[in-house]
């Protein structure tokens, strides 16, 4: 209901309405929907429509860089992402995303312009590597000027950064484990994270973030959570609601409608019904219109130090599964594990029992940079067998490119594996790459 208050005269009154309610449905098959999502800025994505019918959307270089999604289990979180980043990515826009759920958008592997990164170690390497990114644009700002054209800086960037709640805990505890003496105590990822926030809409890097409970400590701070001037919220409590909508009051009652959620932007909140994509929806329409990958080249700075050919180095998709790395090896490949001890050097003495053997000499450190066959990289370096690399060569679109040949054999880069294994999706069990 609204109300309009008449307390002048001698009878005043109260006109009471009743408002006008979002759609039931907002799907992106219907005809309209998707000829007004044609006509949407690359800047301005739908995100779905409020009472009567109106458009929803927030600008992103006009009103507010970046949003906050906050809801429960099951109020739509991922489907909020995937209706925006999938918008973006039609227009041109690159996306990373931050996934240590590692299934969360399954619509996005193998896209042209989507960096996918699920092991927490390539988390932490990705955010660094987008603070030195937004340094750098900071920089190319300054020389261009005020009157210069803002895609002069680079092409636009979305960050999904999945369930912060838990992903900031396990980058703390990633770098406890690996920080040295000297360094600082707080994750320089997360110092990246705060650095990305702070920067201006006019460096055109956007995050998008998600939380179960999107308070002060989870974010780094009140003042981080201040820098999200649009707020999602979805099934929240009144906690919640008096937490991060506090200037909108009374609170709307949550409701229970599947994607609905309030939108809160300039002190106001639009009951909201989410536009809602299919995964294959979402992937169709981000690889229609504008292709990112045209984009790619403009970037002088390596984002998570990609393969040299692309920036958008996306993880395997979920039809390319390995075959479970402890089958037995039937093909006779050794594993790096099973591979016998070095012989002895010639000259030793070996007959006298009594004495001492002598002590193998360390193995030389890896080089990530060297490129091998497959069949070394499965002796020396992943835990799988041939038959399974040969199987994800075949079938897995993100497998890594050859980095050269010797002869016949097709070489890659040791680095650019270890990464596609770590960034493979698990099985929802949440079985490792070695069970």
């Amino acid at each position: 209901m609204t109300f309009d208050w008449h307390p002048e005269g001698r009878k005043p009154y109260v006109r009471v309405k009743k408002t006008r309610k979002p759609p039931a449905k907002a799907l992106f098959k219907d005809p309209k929907t998707r000829e007004l999502i044609a006509k949407a800025k690359e800047s301005a994505p739908i995100i779905g429509f409020g009472a009567g019918g109106q458009i929803v959307s927030v600008d992103l270089d006009a009103e507010s860089p970046h949003i906050l999604v906050n809801a429960s289990t099951g109020g739509g979180k991922s489907v909020t992402l995937r209706c925006t980043a999938c918008q973006m990515l039609h227009h041109g826009s690159l996306v990373i995303v931050l996934d240590t759920k590692r299934i969360s958008h399954p619509w996005a592997h193998g896209i042209d312009g989507v960096t996918y990164c699920r092991d927490v170690a390539d988390i932490h390497d990705q955010l660094i590597a987008l603070g030195q990114e937004g340094r750098r644009r900071t920089r190319v700002a300054d020389e261009l000027g005020i009157d210069a054209d803002p895609k002069a800086i680079g092409p636009r960037l979305l960050i999904l950064l999945e369930e912060v709640n838990a992903t900031m805990k396990m980058l703390a505890r990633y770098w406890e484990k690996i920080r040295e003496s000297g360094d600082p105590k707080v994750s320089p990822a997360i110092d990246a994270l705060n650095e990305i926030l702070y920067m201006g809409r006019q460096l055109r890097m956007h995050v998008l973030l998600v939380a179960q409970s999107a308070t002060a400590r989870a974010l780094g701070g009140p003042e981080v959570r201040e820098q999200f001037s649009t707020r999602i919220l979805a099934k929240y409590s009144v906690n919640a609601w008096r937490m991060l909508a506090p200037e909108v009051h009374p609170a709307p009652k949550s409701t229970k409608h599947r994607g609905r959620a309030q939108v809160v932007s300039g002190g106001f909140a639009r009951e909201t019904q989410v536009l809602f994509f299919t995964e294959a929806e979402a992937r169709e329409w981000a690889t229609t219109g504008k292709t990112a990958a045209a984009a790619v080249g403009s970037v002088p700075v390596q984002l998570h130090k990609p393969p040299a050919d692309s920036l958008a180095d996306t993880p395997p998709a979920s039809t390319g599964e390995l075959p479970p790395a402890s089958e037995p090896p039937t093909d006779g490949v050794r594993t790096a594990d099973s591979a016998p001890a070095p012989a002895a050097a010639p000259g030793e003495l070996a007959a006298n029992a009594t004495e001492t053997p002598p002590v193998p000499p360390a193995p030389a450190p890896v080089d990530d940079d060297q490129a091998v066959g497959l069949r070394e990289a499965v002796e020396h370096h992943l835990p799988y067998t041939l038959n399974a690399l040969r199987f994800a060569r075949a079938n897995d679109p993100t497998f890594p490119s050859p980095a050269g040949k010797r002869g016949a054999e097709l070489l890659y880069r040791v680095g650019d594996l270890k990464k596609w294994a770590r960034n493979r999706p698990r099985a929802a069990t949440g079985t490792t790459d070695l069970d």
